[in-house]
């Protein structure tokens, strides 16, 4: 075997900007948020606080802030920026803003940079094996050409990251985590691959992604010339005059679309094509605020938020991305033990009665009684109400009316089943 699996411990791990885990702290127990302003990785560095403010916090310069390869395009289109796990990317486009930049994609289509994501190449004999040894879920569901959903734990079942796994052979697999954990994700598995033949190549700043998601993904890219209609969860190769890329049915929107990963030098040429081809179809650049409010809406766990150090797969509803029947993969015997007797919370969604709009860090009331924290909170532009996603007591099921207190005084919502929009990523 190519080398052992490294054991992490929860405070093993520090990501690139020095904080453990690299993003906003897991909700606290004692009902406030931790005080990071920074937010998640692809969450805005303004983030919402328990009196109610929109955006609470404060936005914070982060030192040598990296740039996307698009950054001037950006400039150009009047984005406003904000800093994402290290780096500087659109929160919002002048001229349009959030609402109408989700709007767009949920009706007709809409571009995202993405490229602030990491990549990670994992590449060599038993490349597979090692990866099958460290994440949750069971490599072997997927064959050449498809992607996985799969997390990465501590020994105790904390979440190191959760990320996209593309399989592009037996011994060349692209790994796409969170920005601001990259760095941790590298060293887990460069640690587990020491004195084997697998190579683990940081290719984060080599290559671009940019979404294109929405009802009209498919007409933007066969007009730019590039492949259309393959799976779910699969990926092509392709070339667009004469830049090789990959063309991904994956994406963090919840609806129809493709995700294209690029060399960081063509990343321009491949998004000025993109308008180009999506001038017709009312292809509208969109920001990342937009694409939180839009996984929100699919109930979509965002690392920092729904999951983390503190909170495990298991209690985030992730059970479905764990290879039960694997030997061993890390943190399996505290998955496996925290699975056996239950969890002492879970990921719900809440939907307000009234005009209420939840922010992370709230505290969730029924009959009184404090049973949970919002992890995740914003309004819906989709349902014109309040939506949020909370950790709570297991007790606490579908249908269960509570209260969220917002702004010093208690808003009525109802327990749901996310998603709170139906998903449209398998349509044809």
């Amino acid at each position: 075997m190519a080398g052992a699996v490294t054991s992490v411990s929860p405070s093993a791990w520090v990501a690139p900007d020095g904080r453990g885990g690299g993003q906003r702290s897991a909700p606290s127990r004692r009902g406030r948020p931790a005080r990071d302003p920074a937010g998640g990785p692809d969450r805005p560095a303004t983030v919402g606080w328990p009196d109610g403010r929109a955006g609470g916090g404060v936005l914070v310069a982060e030192p040598e802030l990296r740039t996307s390869p698009l950054h001037a395009e950006h400039e150009r289109l009047g984005a406003r920026f904000a800093p994402f796990g290290g780096w500087s990317m659109p929160l919002e486009y002048t001229g349009a803003g959030v609402l109408a930049e989700h709007t767009a994609v949920r009706t007709q289509v809409g571009v995202f940079d993405v490229s602030h994501l990491g990549k990670v190449r994992v590449r060599g004999s038993g490349a597979v094996a090692l990866l099958d040894r460290c994440l949750t879920n069971d490599l072997g569901r997927i064959g050449a050409g498809q992607a996985q959903y799969t997390l990465l734990c501590t020994e105790d079942g904390g979440v190191v990251d959760d990320l996209i796994v593309y399989r592009h052979g037996d011994d060349d697999l692209l790994l796409v985590p969170n920005a601001a954990n990259t760095a941790a994700v590298v060293q887990v598995l460069r640690g587990s691959a020491a004195g084997g033949a697998v190579e683990v190549v940081d290719q984060h700043t080599d290559l671009a992604v940019l979404a294109v998601q929405g009802t009209r993904s498919d007409e933007v890219l066969s007009t730019a010339g590039l492949p259309v209609g393959h799976d779910y969860m699969s990926f092509v190769p392709a070339e667009l005059e004469g830049v090789g890329l990959t063309v991904c049915r994956t994406g963090y929107t919840g609806e129809r679309g493709y995700e294209l990963v690029v060399p960081a030098r063509d990343a321009v040429a491949v998004w000025q094509r993109l308008r180009e081809a999506g001038e017709p179809y009312g292809l509208q650049p969109a920001g990342l605020a937009a694409r939180d409010t839009l996984r929100t809406e699919m109930g979509y766990p965002l690392h920092g938020h729904e999951l983390g150090p503190e909170i495990t797969p298991v209690q985030a509803g992730l059970g479905w991305a764990v290879g039960w029947d694997k030997p061993e993969f890390l943190g399996h015997r505290a998955l496996r033990e925290e699975k056996e007797r239950g969890p002492a919370r879970r990921l719900r969604g809440l939907l307000a009665r009234g005009r209420g709009i939840p922010r992370p860090g709230m505290r969730v009331l029924a009959d009184g009684r404090d049973v949970g924290e919002v992890t995740s909170g914003t309004f819906s532009p989709t349902l014109k109400s309040g939506i949020a996603l909370a950790l709570l007591d297991p007790a606490v099921t579908p249908d269960t009316e509570v209260e969220v207190q917002v702004r010093r005084r208690s808003e009525p919502f109802v327990v749901v089943k996310p998603p709170f929009v139906r998903p449209s990523t398998r349509e044809h």
